[in-house]
């Protein structure tokens, strides 16, 4: 089960896991991965997206990105 789809994300950028009880303060970069997790953006589509709204750089935001989804499986929110 994937319980990144679980999460309770509110306007402040706060994720609410609610199995757990767990709360994650996210940036606005951060919930826009989530969200396009969620809708079942590939990694690639999601830095696409990310550097025609922000001003980095694809490689970068490639690194960036890879790094958050790892965490995300860290933690749980995410699974293989």
């Amino acid at each position: 089960m994937n319980i990144l789809n679980q999460l309770v994300l509110d306007e402040n950028n706060i994720a609410f896991n609610p199995m757990m009880g767990n709360s994650y303060q996210l940036n606005d970069i951060s919930k826009e991965i989530i969200v396009s997790l969620r809708e079942g953006k590939t990694k690639d589509e999601i830095v696409k997206e990310l550097s025609s709204s922000y001003d980095i750089d694809e490689n970068t935001l490639f690194i960036d990105v890879s790094d958050f989804i790892s965490k995300l499986h860290i933690y749980g929110l995410l699974l293989w």
